[in-house]
């Protein structure tokens, strides 16, 4: 597992480096003389702000860069890594209030549990688990209806999806179902998958 704070601080070139791991697992050291390919299947969790100074959308306190400043900074994430990663989740900032009179949440315990089933159940169904599915093998696992598959098309359609974010976005709503306990992946996974992928790329969008 792989953890990466501010991510927008890192160099591009480190990052677009990250690209071919999350892609297919491996990395590639090419020399003069020849090349080696190891393997590097990794799970990668970051975390940045939506500027340089932090408050980029907050009413109080209020952002203090540059008019353009919030954009240039989020677009030091390129297009190509961002497709590579499958939930891209905004959150929004948490008040005092909030913050200090929140309950206590779900246990790990349980939440561990609880995926541990999930994960038994899409490698009993399809001998991997669904972040390795591919092309029909993903499909099959799926098994779309009309009305879900009506939705994705409509969905990537207006968000403008690649072919890897479509199948990226398949996964997460074949995983939403097994958690939910469900055979057969319903529009409302769908929907699900979608929001979680498409969030936080809207909130760089609109910086």
């Amino acid at each position: 597992m792989l953890f990466l704070d501010e991510l927008a601080e890192f160099d591009r070139d480190v990052l677009d480096a990250l690209r071919q791991p999350l892609e297919d697992g491996t990395v590639e050291i090419v020399r003069a003389h020849g090349h080696v390919r190891y393997p590097a299947r990794l799970q990668l969790v970051a975390a940045m702000n939506p500027c340089r100074c932090g408050w980029y959308g907050s009413t109080a306190p209020v952002c203090r860069c540059p008019p353009t400043e919030p954009a240039r900074y989020v677009r030091r994430v390129s297009g190509p890594l961002l497709d590579r990663i499958d939930l891209r989740v905004s959150l929004p900032r948490v008040t005092p209030e909030e913050l200090l009179e929140g309950g206590p949440g779900e246990a790990s315990a349980v939440v561990a549990a609880r995926i541990a089933d999930a994960r038994a159940v899409a490698v009993a169904r399809s001998g991997t688990p669904n972040a390795r599915l591919t092309g029909a093998a993903l499909l099959d696992a799926c098994r779309l209806g009309v009305g879900a598959q009506r939705t994705m098309t409509d969905l990537a359609t207006s968000v403008g999806m690649t072919a890897r974010g479509i199948h990226r976005a398949l996964r997460v709503a074949r995983t939403i179902a097994d958690l939910e306990g469900r055979d057969v992946v319903e529009v409302t996974d769908i929907l699900a998958a979608v929001r979680l992928r498409e969030d936080g790329t809207r909130l760089m969008a609109a910086a």
